[in-house]
């Protein structure tokens, strides 16, 4: 009965979403006719104009503060009709594959750090390509995160394709890699691995005793494949990882041992009253 009177709360969600859908859809007949090299060059246009709204080229990988961070999210809101356009002429020319509508809310939504519920064949993966490549503009980093290696592959080499096309490094992180190989993937502007590679490389940089042996950088964004199985499923069972202990090298003195000093008067039963001195043994 509440849901007659006041309605869907979902839909009305979706329904802010339509204006940001016809601005994109006017902008693809804009960006069509460019070039590919005219199409890529939009990349470095707004990752220069993230580059001012932070105060200056040279501050895009460093952390400015919340102001900072407030004036670039607005900025990357701003950007979304023409970034999402971007994408969607990109994915035509590399793979022929077109964004609809209702990708493009997905990639929204997500934006947005909320959940997107699509069901199987409404191209979840091609949806990802979307706030991937908006928030990779900072030069944070992005990780897409899937559930197995095989997807983690996958997609970096299939949806890959169209960062790549636009100008944007991608990386992929797999379980047989050595760490200076891991450090260069993380340093990609977007990242694919799965979540447990994800923990295990959290947990060994907590675990380092020297920066040079880190291989993550700050997170910033991320996209989650299988939200449901990764947050809650997998989630259940704890990431354990161990290490050789080795003792520190520096010499171990030894405690000082308790040696009662017998001086002093006798009691009242002729034994000396017993006065406790710590020595060293």
């Amino acid at each position: 009965m509440l849901k007659l009177l006041l309605g869907d709360p979902n839909a009305r969600k979706l329904k802010r979403y339509q204006p940001l859908v016809s601005d994109i859809n006017l902008l693809e007949e804009e960006i069509a006719p460019l070039s590919d090299d005219e199409l890529r060059g939009l990349t470095a246009e707004f990752r220069q104009k993230l580059d001012n709204a932070r105060g200056g080229p040279g501050t895009r990988a460093s952390g400015q503060g919340d102001a900072v961070r407030a004036r670039e999210r607005a900025l990357l809101d701003e950007l979304l009709p023409q970034a999402f356009a971007v994408v969607r002429e990109a994915s035509k020319r590399v793979l022929g594959m077109r964004h609809f509508d209702v990708q493009l809310i997905g990639g929204m939504v997500l934006h947005d750090g909320q959940i997107a519920e699509m069901k199987t064949g409404e191209g979840k993966t091609l949806v990802a390509t979307l706030p991937a490549y908006l928030n990779a503009l900072t030069g944070r980093g992005v990780h897409v995160v899937t559930v197995n290696d095989y997807l983690a592959r996958r997609d970096a080499e299939w949806m890959g394709q169209i960062h790549r096309f636009l100008g944007l490094s991608v990386g992929l992180i797999q379980q047989d890699m050595d760490p200076a190989t891991r450090r260069l993937n993380y340093g990609c502007d977007i990242t694919y691995a799965t979540n447990s590679e994800l923990g295990f490389d959290y947990l060994r940089d907590n675990m380092a005793t020297d920066i040079a042996e880190v291989v993550q950088r700050d997170f910033h964004y991320c996209v989650i494949d299988e939200v449901d199985s990764i947050l809650i499923d997998e989630a259940r069972t704890p990431l354990i990882i161990s290490g050789r202990w080795s003792a520190p090298r520096r010499s171990i003195r030894r405690l000082p041992r308790w040696r009662p000093s017998w001086c002093g008067p006798r009691d009242g039963q002729g034994r000396h009253r017993s006065r406790g001195r710590l020595r060293g043994g």
